[in-house]
């Protein structure tokens, strides 16, 4: 199958193959977004040695799944190892023979483990024993290159990335594989013969979030609705589970993980700490920290802070498109047809809400088109405090050229039409943002419309407007 995208991992994996060092690669992102796929396509399916962790083995089972694979790959062994010291003493006596395969243009012997969080059960000399096959031996070899992968973000980078002893510094290069931006969803549904407009493309990212597997479970003879219905809200849809599925393979106990979720689903321009912490299934404590941090390294939050307050009181914001709508329209079961909610006013608030997370998750197409792509900004969001009509500014661009960009996202099926009422509200919320942050720099208010914007008297309040298309890049 042809690798879509992914231009920049795949010149990271060409850069390993040419180099004269041994290359110790981690790959990770969240389930589904393709990193085995594309190790696995990118290398022809061809490795000096492949292994993938057992999802629910304890040690012994992850072993003998271990010592299927040397046996695959011509250990004459019988017997599975004793325990991981072995196994990974048996792989190195694997690498060392002359036959071993090697990729045919840079000669280097490739190793792949897959899924190596799994590997790491409970009392297991996992972690130290792989640390002294690196070491000892694989950190001396200038043909090897050893690629570790795993769909549990938060274990690769508390263990791989961060973790001060053990295999600090040992990482050569790193790559987190994230879903698809609307330009790549495009390109990958076209690839499966899938035709959709730019406006259903832009839905259908609100909907799946730019996640390839999703994507490619897509019927091309069946309009986007009716493939949500099919994978989604069907008793035999191929997803009508996932979202459970989903954390239970991320975390050993993802109760608290949803309740976080389901909290700020409830709240579309997030929640701070404390609020969290005073929701009787969520908690506080060192275990609420933790539980946030996971879900922002793996991609379904992120944390961000408020253009006038202080970091320590960010606010933590559900962005991963494909959870919210499960928990807006999956978890209720109050209708069994995705047709049955299109129009229906929690569609229509799911639009807006979806659609803001779709613009954020697009910030670096923004820049794009309001020509800013080399300038250096940050991102707020902006709530007033004083104000009685709760003026709040949900995306913020502050930029280094001395420039403001207040954004103001809307998604409708036509274009944007800005009416007496809707123009005095935001002549009332560039004032009071102006009065309450005296800000030293010029402000550019900025319309992000789906499908642009119509013609009227009132449309000068904008000094940019960014359609639904110039989402694409």
């Amino acid at each position: 199958m042809k690798i879509v995208g992914r231009n920049r991992e795949k010149e990271i994996l060409s850069n390993c193959l040419t180099s004269k060092r041994p290359e110790f690669v981690v790959v990770y992102g969240r389930r589904r977004v393709g990193k085995t796929f594309l190790i696995k396509e990118y290398f022809s399916g061809q490795f000096s040695f492949y292994a993938t962790g057992l999802s629910d083995g304890k040690m012994k089972g992850q072993l003998k799944a271990f010592h299927t694979s040397l046996q695959i790959y011509g250990c004459p062994e019988k017997e599975a190892p004793k325990d991981w010291f072995d196994a990974f003493m048996r792989l190195r006596t694997l690498l060392e023979k002359e036959n071993i395969y090697r990729e045919p243009i840079s000669n280097k012997r490739v190793i792949f483990l897959d899924e190596l969080p799994w590997m790491d059960t409970v009392r297991s000399d996992f972690k130290i024993a792989l640390e002294y096959f690196w070491n000892s031996w694989a950190s001396s070899q200038e043909d090897l290159l050893l690629i570790v992968c795993g769909s549990s973000t938060a274990w690769i980078i508390n263990h791989m990335l961060k973790e001060r002893k053990g295999f600090h510094n040992r990482v050569t290069r790193r790559i987190q594989l994230l879903p698809f931006s609307l330009k790549g969803c495009e390109e990958l549904l076209q690839n499966n013969d899938i035709v959709m407009t730019k406006d259903q493309l832009i839905e259908c990212y609100m909907i799946f979030g730019g996640i390839p597997y999703y994507l490619n479970l897509m019927n091309s003879r069946l309009s986007l609705a009716q493939n949500v219905d099919e994978l989604l809200f069907k008793p035999y849809g191929d997803l009508k589970d996932e979202y459970t599925e989903l954390f239970h393979s991320l975390f050993k106990k993802p109760e608290k993980h949803m309740a976080i979720l389901t909290a700020l689903a409830e709240s579309k321009s997030g929640k701070t700490r404390k609020q969290l912490s005073e929701i009787k299934a969520i908690g506080g404590g060192s275990v609420l920290t933790e539980n946030l941090q996971e879900l922002e390294q793996c991609g379904f939050i992120r944390k961000y802070t408020n253009y006038t307050k202080p970091s320590n009181e960010a606010y933590f914001q559900l962005v991963d498109p494909f959870v919210l709508f499960a928990l807006k329209f999956l978890d209720s079961h109050k209708r069994n047809s995705w047709m049955d909610y299109i129009h229906s006013p929690s569609y229509n608030a799911w639009r807006g809400n979806a659609f803001e997370i779709c613009c954020i998750n697009h910030i670096s197409e923004i820049k794009t088109a309001l020509g800013i792509s080399g300038v250096e900004t940050m991102e707020f969001t902006w709530r007033s405090e004083l104000s009685d009509s709760g003026a709040q500014i949900d995306l913020l661009i502050d930029r280094k050229d001395g420039v403001i960009n207040l954004c103001e996202m809307k998604y409708t099926d036509d274009a944007f039409e800005i009416d007496k009422t809707e123009y005095n509200k935001l002549l009332n919320r560039l004032s009071t943002f102006q009065k309450e942050t005296h800000p030293k720099k010029a402000i550019h208010m900025t319309l992000i419309s789906a499908n642009g914007i119509s013609r009227g008297k009132y449309n000068s309040v904008f000094q940019n407007i960014i359609t639904g298309e110039q989402l694409f890049g």
